[in-house]
């Protein structure tokens, strides 16, 4: 198995967002499996995960940061030194909406590429009967406006974890010479959510 050249085989994925929506849930979720229900504040994390694929090593970097805006200078070096960003919400708080919008912002002023591989996540769906942000507004926000992937999520749940990480990677330019196992498609809302707008699903696999 061959790599295009084009491909990079190493990335740098980084997760931002207000404090207590999930980030750091959702990264260990998907290197661990685990869930740990207590929120423990983080400053900043960085995570590394290799991977053996058709002879080429591949290293995956993920920077968990922390919700807080005292830390800017730690933030902006972040943002300057990642490929593909994970911009993170909690369905019952939509303070925490709003922060990923000026996110959003700062990420394409440091960056300066409008194009910059962004991937929106509505973490906590497991808390839907304290929802307070509409996903169809988000949807329509995010890949109407932005031009960008959104999807929802529970770390708790473990609903659309993987398919959240396929994205960034895949935006990332990571080869996607990927497990069977999780060879599925993204599903935007849990599909107890009958009514969705049509969109392109995207068939692909996550490394195991």
């Amino acid at each position: 198995m061959s790599f295009d050249t084009k491909h990079k085989t190493e990335v740098r994925l980084v997760f931002l967002g207000a404090g207590g929506v999930g980030k750091t849930a959702l990264i260990q979720r998907f290197l661990k499996d685990t869930f740990e229900p207590k929120h423990r504040r983080t400053v900043e994390e960085l995570y590394r995960k290799e991977y053996e694929v058709g002879g080429i090593k591949v290293t995956i970097s993920i920077m968990d940061t922390s919700g807080s805006y005292s830390f800017p200078a730690m933030r902006k070096l972040s943002i300057q030194n990642s490929d593909a960003f994970a911009l993170v919400y909690a369905v019952d708080d939509p303070d925490s909406l709003e922060a990923i919008k000026r996110l959003r912002e700062e990420i394409l002023e440091v960056k300066e590429d409008k194009y910059t591989p962004i991937v929106v996540i509505g973490n906590k769906i497991d808390r839907h009967k304290e929802r307070r942000v509409s996903s169809d507004d988000v949807l329509s926000t995010v890949e109407v406006d932005w031009n960008q992937i959104f999807l929802e999520s529970s770390a708790k749940d473990n609903v659309n974890v993987m398919e959240a990480f396929r994205e960034l990677l895949q935006r990332a330019n990571l080869p996607a010479q990927l497990s069977p196992v999780l060879c599925r498609r993204r599903e935007t809302f849990p599909k107890e959510n009958k009514k969705l707008p049509p969109m392109n699903k995207i068939n692909s696999c996550l490394l195991s």
